[in-house]
């Protein structure tokens, strides 16, 4: 399988979201967050039709940082 949850929010009130996962057929990062819906902060955005602004707390980037693929649970 090649996509591996690295890591979920601590302090998420029901545990589920913001997620960040690692897809290593792509070598891609996914992030489930909040979709930023304020139109003010979006027009500061170049964000084109086919993409979308999600947003996470700073204290997620710890599962950004690299990992050893055989460590990274599968999803």
């Amino acid at each position: 399988m090649s996509l591996h949850m690295l890591g979920k929010d601590p302090e998420s009130k029901d545990g589920g979201s913001p997620t960040v996962y690692l897809d290593d057929e792509t070598d891609s990062y996914l992030v489930q967050g909040l979709k930023v819906t304020d139109a003010r902060r979006r027009s500061r955005m170049d964000v084109p039709d086919h993409e979308d602004v999600v947003e996470i707390p700073r204290r997620m980037v710890q599962f950004f940082l690299e990992v050893k693929r055989d460590e990274a649970p599968d999803v």
